[in-house]
């Protein structure tokens, strides 16, 4: 049971400990439990770190509970905000919390016997909190020196123009309750998170103590960043969801497979389970061959595979190899999308391409592709010209709707890597 802080210490995920949690965990099988913010329809992947977290925990023979935040989630979390957040409404963070636990149910394991995952909402017993027994019989435990001598809540008092309100000052009361009542229901005595989480973990383990006479401990990761030293988790389009429906696996891998040299062999030990004998072959290949990718590679595969499964892995490199190889057999329209979202496309009304069609020759011009007719013969002659992956060898080719994937979408490609999608509207 000794083997979690080890764990996360040799992969780096380890930032700060309560006193005693080392000798706490190797003592026996404990509960562990780690709050996640139900403000969004997904979690992104700045949530994969503590979920590996519970990962390791949980394989460390631990029992690992994933606290969704029903509750505090209707009065959001001040830590690294610089102003206050549009409330939800408790149907959203209800609908949201549920989208929480598919997610986790690709990293978690929730059937295992011997200490299967839990799933717990806070809302569960915060909704239906009064008010003056709260005050009396938690707020007396909570010095407001105290509060106002914590970081997130300093921030904000220094802004003399936004300040921080009442309810966003109480959301440490709240989450300190959380620890309380998980160790009440669970027999929860661990709490990880964030480092920016430190302030609120340890005011719940004092909260702990004082009401139950337990002792109760911390472990927090670190904040993580690429080597240009931004924030980890965000593309050009934004945040990377663990929802599909919000980033396609495509879009996933694409983030893995697209990480610099410098990040990628850390990344392989906070976010893989790969042993210290497959890193370190990881590490020399990056240091020996870098152009191969080898480490970028089995970073995408191992985290598009748990997430996603085999079938959205195979999805993503299919859809990848289209991007580098021109070869959209097997991909529907809404891949194709995806896929080719970037590059240069036009809309064209869809009855135009009713009857014959329209001229190879001409697309190529409209789209820029060719300079004139005659250049685009030349290409086509060349054998440089293909039409949805299929090379084009008559110069009076045509395309029609049937052509089409699925009646939307022609992809025009010149010589490796000149595209030009086209969309068929009606």
């Amino acid at each position: 049971m000794s083997g979690l802080i080890d764990t996360l210490r040799t992969r780096d995920l380890l930032q700060d400990a309560t006193e005693g949690v080392v000798e706490h965990l190797a003592e026996a099988p404990r509960t562990v439990y780690i709050g996640f913010d139900p403000t969004a329809a997904s979690l992104h992947l700045g949530s994969l770190v503590p979920i590996m977290g519970l990962v390791h925990a949980q394989r460390a023979g631990h029992t690992p509970i994933a606290l969704v935040g029903g509750g505090t989630g209707l009065i959001g979390d001040p830590s690294g905000k610089t102003a206050e957040r549009q409330l939800l409404t408790k149907e959203q963070a209800a609908e949201n919390a549920e989208g929480i636990r598919a997610q986790l149910e690709h990293f978690l394991d929730f059937e295992v016997k011997s200490n299967p995952a839990r799933m717990r909402n806070n809302h569960d017993w915060l909704g239906g909190l009064a008010l003056v027994d709260f005050l009396r019989d938690i707020g007396k435990h909570f010095s407001v020196n105290q509060l106002m001598a914590k970081e997130s809540v300093r921030r904000r008092l220094g802004d003399a123009e936004s300040g921080i309100s009442y309810t966003e000052f109480s959301y440490a009361l709240l989450q300190s309750y959380d620890f309380l009542e998980l160790y009440r229901r669970e027999g929860c005595t661990v709490q990880m998170g964030g480092s920016d989480q430190w302030g609120n973990i340890t005011a719940g383990i004092d909260l702990v103590r004082r009401v139950e006479g337990v002792r109760a401990f911390g472990v927090v990761f670190p904040l993580v960043t690429n080597a240009a030293g931004t924030k980890f988790g965000k593309s050009e389009a934004g945040n990377v969801w663990l929802d599909a429906r919000l980033t396609s696996p495509f879009r996933f891998y694409q983030y893995w497979i697209n990480v610099d040299d410098a990040d990628v062999v850390r990344y392989l030990r906070f976010f893989t389970l790969h042993d210290d004998d497959t890193l370190e072959e990881l590490t020399r290949a990056v240091e020996d061959e870098p152009h191969r990718r080898a480490a970028q590679r089995a970073l995408a595969e191992d985290v598009t595979r748990r997430l996603h499964g085999e079938t959205g892995l195979a999805a993503a490199e299919r859809a990848t190899q289209a991007l580098f190889g021109g070869d959209i057999e097997g991909l529907g329209a809404d891949e194709i999308a995806d896929v080719f979202a970037d590059v240069p496309s036009s809309s064209v009304p869809a009855d135009r391409f009713g009857g014959e069609g329209v001229a190879v020759v001409d697309l190529l011009v409209e789209s820029g592709l060719a300079t004139s007719k005659g250049d685009a013969r030349r290409s086509i002659e060349g054998g440089g010209v293909y039409v949805n992956s299929r090379r084009v060898e008559d110069t009076a080719a045509r395309v029609t709707v049937r052509d089409a994937v699925e009646g939307r979408f022609v992809l025009l490609r010149k010589g490796k890597k000149r595209y030009h999608l086209i969309e068929l509207v009606r």
